[in-house]
């Protein structure tokens, strides 16, 4: 890819000295990720809009201060268990576990000290047509209370002009449960513009969703049909268009915060597309994970501010995570979450980006 680079540089300091550092892939154009090793975040994603303008698309900070300052998952890996895990419990192989609850009575995230405020190591940079970045982090055996050693290998290449791919694997020394993902708060207008991605158009290739209790768990019963209901994004609908409708899926995610059934058997494929009216952005995202939870960013409450300086309100973004369904550890109908030692988990997403007239 003509004209694609690499950089790296120091981002920050931890408490105990050691470095951040941040590496910039730069694509065609003005295209641009930038990722620090803190958490293997995506600090910045620069792309452009239908007047061809580059504009930063993903929340978080200008400085490492605010990361460690605040959990908030700012375009951070999340593991070892992305999403929950019903009362932080489940059994494997006859045994129980027992992991933090930091959600209410759930497990969240990988618990109060996961993925994400980990140091992650480079492990491989790469020049060339597809520029990349490989990232790594070992979990010892009993981190967060998880059974097992888990190696992580996370890599992040421009893959098109335009286009961001996410691959991950895991290795395990004894049988574990493992579900990854990268928790992105997209504002395709802009991470300053300051404005509500309710107005963002969303479409969702999925049929059902998960319906949950008021802690987010899911219900014991099968995914629910999408038709007829706030959920049903099959064809492109602003995301605010039903969110205040009295629907009581809606009053326990506070608006949207539920996975929706992909059904991918592990190839990659078409699961949504992010169009913003303004700035003409769409962004198309590709996925193997069985799950999308989609986030319409309730929980934002104007208590920080991100880049700029700007306070972080209640959907100033809006997050599109693929994963393994939520508490599928305690739900032998749902996709397994289970990692064997012979056995390799992997991970693709696709982050692609093209404009259209706003």
């Amino acid at each position: 890819m003509a004209g694609a680079k690499i950089t790296k540089d120091v981002f920050g300091t931890l408490p105990d000295g050691r470095s951040v550092e941040r590496i910039v892939l730069r694509g065609e154009g003005g295209f641009e990720a930038r990722f620090i090793t803190h958490g293997a975040v995506i600090q910045a994603l620069i792309a452009p809009d239908a007047k061809g303008r580059y504009d930063d698309v993903v929340l978080g900070h200008d400085a490492f201060a605010g990361y460690l300052a605040e959990r908030k998952f700012f375009g951070a890996t999340v593991g070892r268990y992305a999403n929950r895990i019903a009362d932080g419990q489940f059994s494997l192989d006859g045994e129980k576990v027992q992991l933090a609850v930091n959600n209410g009575p759930n497990a969240l995230h990988g618990g109060l000290d996961g993925f994400d405020r980990k140091l992650w190591q480079i492990a491989g940079i790469e020049e060339g047509a597809e520029p990349a970045v490989t990232l790594t982090y070992t979990s010892p055996h009993g981190e967060e209370n998880y059974p097992g050693r888990l190696d992580v290998r996370l890599t992040y290449s421009i893959t098109g002009p335009t286009e961001l791919s996410l691959s991950m694997e895991a290795r395990t020394d004894r049988p574990t449960i493992v579900n990854l993902t990268n928790h992105s708060f997209f504002n395709l207008e802009g991470a300053t513009s300051a404005t509500s991605t309710l107005d963002h158009k969303l479409t969702v290739a999925a049929e059902h969703f998960l319906a949950i209790d008021p802690t987010a768990i899911p219900l014991p019963e099968p995914p629910r049909a999408v038709a007829g209901s706030p959920f049903d994004f099959r064809d492109a609908r602003r995301v605010g268009e039903r969110i205040r409708e009295d629907d009581q899926q809606l009053r326990n995610g506070r608006g949207y915060d539920h996975t929706y059934c992909l059904g991918r058997d592990g190839k990659l494929a078409f699961a949504a597309r992010l169009e913003a009216p303004r700035s003409g952005r769409v962004m198309e995202l590709f996925t193997d994970q069985p799950g999308l939870q989609v986030y319409s960013g309730n929980y934002l409450d104007g208590t920080i501010s991100g880049k700029g300086g700007k306070l972080i309100r209640q959907s100033d973004a809006i997050c599109l995570e693929p994963h393994i369904w939520p508490n599928a550890p305690n739900r032998p109908d749902f996709p397994s979450a289970r990692l064997d030692p012979a056995q390799v988990y992997r991970h693709r997403t696709v982050y692609r980006f093209v404009v259209r007239a706003p």
